[in-house]
């Protein structure tokens, strides 16, 4: 149990991921620690390769708008609970 990097919710059980996408060359890079609804929701929202273009920090991912208004949602959620996360409908057209 841990603190999320992102959403910066407490006691909740963190993943690492890695800032730059290892198959992007970020292997051995920086990481953070985040929960999981957060870590789904960005590999949900965006590719790697938009997430290495401009998604590299966590500031970066704070600013970004479609992750901002999930952040202002989940902060107010139990850490406890656990949240289907989907692919937005414009990744899933993206394939």
């Amino acid at each position: 149990m841990g603190t999320c990097e992102l959403c910066e919710r407490e006691s909740v059980e963190t993943t690492v991921h890695h800032l730059l996408p290892k198959e992007m060359g970020g292997t051995f890079g920086s990481t953070a620690h985040l929960c999981i609804p957060c870590h789904k929701q960005i590999h949900a929202l965006y590719t790697n390769e938009e997430i290495a273009a401009r998604l590299t920090t966590i500031l970066e991912l704070k600013a970004d708008d479609q992750l901002a208004r999930f952040l202002k949602w989940i902060r107010k959620q139990p850490s406890t609970k656990l949240m289907k996360i989907k692919k937005s409908n414009e990744r899933k057209r993206k394939r």
